[in-house]
């Protein structure tokens, strides 16, 4: 987290000094790591307001680890085409209304 800002500053710094960061989004996410849901936790605590939330279930959106994601590029097909239930492709779905409404 602390290089990712850095990369900002330094971007921010040299080429785009008016670069802002819409929001965070925790990927390859499970509930059964230790270090997935630590890493979360850090980004709620310092940036709560920089994740993006589901309005319908009033949740953070995460991306889970989803063999179904993994998959997809192999076939040539984004996840929504390839398995629009699968997990992945509903908090993809999730993200992308959370963008559009916020």
């Amino acid at each position: 987290m602390a290089q990712l800002l850095n990369t900002v500053k330094l971007i921010k710094k040299t080429i785009n000094p008016t670069l802002e960061i819409k929001g965070f989004l925790p990927t390859m996410y499970s509930t059964q790591n230790n270090l997935s849901k630590q890493v979360f936790a850090d980004l709620k605590e310092h940036f709560k307001s920089k994740l993006f939330l589901d309005k319908e279930s009033a949740s953070y959106v995460v991306i889970p680890r989803n063999i179904k994601l993994a998959e997809s590029p192999s076939f040539g097909k984004p996840i929504i085409l390839y398995d629009v239930e699968s997990p992945g492709s509903k908090a993809y779905q999730n993200l992308a209304n959370s963008i559009l409404v916020s």
